[in-house]
């Protein structure tokens, strides 16, 4: 079980896609959805189009440009914000995100969404799941012109949103962005085993994780 020390911890910092948002409607659009419609446009076989999609992709993988709406609306010639609003209805919060998000206020912590997502996705799921009046603060790494893979991004964020290390909280996804918050001194970290709804859990390796939000409410509430 996990004991989270909320009587140390000032900020929260949470990611977006995977963290509070189910990573289904992410994973759907670009192993499927793109697939049928780049197939669609430029007359493949669905199975080929897959195939060099993933080449691409992994091209992508790390950078900013992996989730800039605007280098893959450019990259693959059709316009990913519309793409993406036409399966919109499978943008879904994780459970008990918003009642994790109202204990956190009611507490007195300082919530900061920090997201690697581009400003194009971050607008489209927050007016379908009407959560962005729940943050303290919004930091889109693309306005810092780092990912948060990068150990220099956290440099970047603290610069605009100052954070104390030592009383703040990381929750996300990302294995790669963990171990560079981790190496910027970020000192309480926690992953998530099921990024994706649809998905089997993930390894974490060595980060303790969460289930649900439920996981991390004693002691806030």
């Amino acid at each position: 079980m996990l004991s989270i020390p909320w009587s140390t911890i000032d900020t929260v910092l949470l990611d977006m896609d995977g963290t509070l948002l189910d990573l289904h409607y992410d994973t759907y659009f670009w192993t499927d959805h793109v697939p049928r419609r780049y197939a669609e446009k430029f007359g493949l076989d669905p199975a080929e189009a897959k195939e060099q999609l993933r080449a691409r992709y992994r091209r992508a993988e790390g950078t900013l440009d992996w989730y800039s709406v605007d280098y893959w609306s450019n990259e693959l010639g059709m316009d990913i914000a519309i793409l993406k609003e036409e399966v919109d209805h499978l943008i879904a919060v994780h459970p008990h995100v918003i009642e994790f998000l109202d204990a956190a206020h009611a507490a007195g912590k300082r919530i900061v969404l920090v997201t690697n997502a581009h400003g194009k996705a971050i607008r489209i799921k927050l007016e379908k799941t009407k959560i962005g009046g729940h943050f303290d603060n919004l930091i889109c790494s693309h306005d810092l012109h780092l990912p948060k893979e990068d150990i220099e991004f956290w440099g970047k964020l603290q610069s605009v949103e100052p954070f104390n290390p030592p009383h703040t909280l990381l929750v996300d996804d990302s294995l790669p962005v963990l171990r560079a918050a981790r190496d910027y001194g970020i000192a309480h970290l926690l992953a998530v085993y099921q990024p994706d709804s649809k998905a089997a859990a993930k390894d974490v390796e060595d980060f303790e994780a969460i289930r649900d939000f439920r996981d991390v409410l004693p002691g806030l509430v």
